[in-house]
């Protein structure tokens, strides 16, 4: 089962993360929230939330109203969706990183709506930004192991993007003269440390294709991924 989940940093006043861990538990501890639409209660609630050392765990629970058809009638029928989210905590660098395990779009919009929780305003909680250097290196670490590589910002007119698949990309110039016109945007390897083969990207989406628990994509975006942003 793919495992996905997209990197967020809370973006302080004086443009660091000045917000600790105790207070953001302090501010999600017991929300819950109550909307309603068509004449149906749909609920937003912080659940499981728990604070260990430099870790924040919580699960964002949300109903929903989905559209099905039945004989030949569109009726809504509520849904409620979970995501699991955690908080890290970087006393060195002052900041405090959020990741929501959750497909990209769905993950945006409870980064929006957790903002809003902990700050009244969406503006507080932005996406994180990988630097092309730090990329490349990041990369280049794990050279043996990339499968596949996306290009993006390329300067040859009318090409977009460029990529590159394969068990060997080590050991071909491709890569190099590909450097040349664009900036890494993609990659999937295969985790050294975890045996893991996981996709990444610069704005720190990260997707675990091999058999994992959510333990185990904790324990590699804390490991191997946030000490990129």
């Amino acid at each position: 089962m793919v495992i996905a989940g997209k990197l967020f940093m809370i973006e302080g006043e004086g443009g660091k993360g000045d917000i600790a861990l105790r207070v953001i538990a302090s501010k999600l501890k017991g929300f819950r929230r109550e909307d309603k639409e068509q004449g149906i209660s749909l609920l937003t609630e912080i659940k499981d939330l728990h604070l260990t050392g430099d870790l924040l765990f919580g699960t964002f629970v949300q109903d929903e109203l989905v559209g099905v058809y039945h004989r030949g009638e569109l009726i809504h029928v509520p849904r409620t969706l979970e995501a699991p989210f955690f908080f890290v905590e970087q006393a060195d660098k002052h900041r405090v990183v959020l990741t929501i395990m959750e497909k990209k779009a769905r993950a945006n919009n409870i980064a929006n709506q957790l903002s809003k929780i902990l700050f009244m305003t969406t503006s507080r909680i932005v996406e994180v930004r990988i630097e092309p250097s730090r990329f490349v290196r990041f990369h280049e670490d794990n050279f043996e192991d990339t499968k596949v590589i996306f290009f993006d910002d390329v300067d040859i007119p009318n090409v977009r993007k460029l990529s590159l698949y394969g068990s060997a990309l080590a050991d071909t110039s491709l890569y190099a003269e590909h450097l040349k016109h664009g900036k890494i945007w993609y990659i999937v390897l295969k985790s050294r440390r975890y045996g893991l083969v996981v996709g990444l990207t610069r704005n720190g989406v990260v997707t675990i294709f091999s058999k994992a628990t959510k333990d185990d994509f904790i324990n590699y975006v804390r490991d191997e991924v946030i000490g990129l942003v």
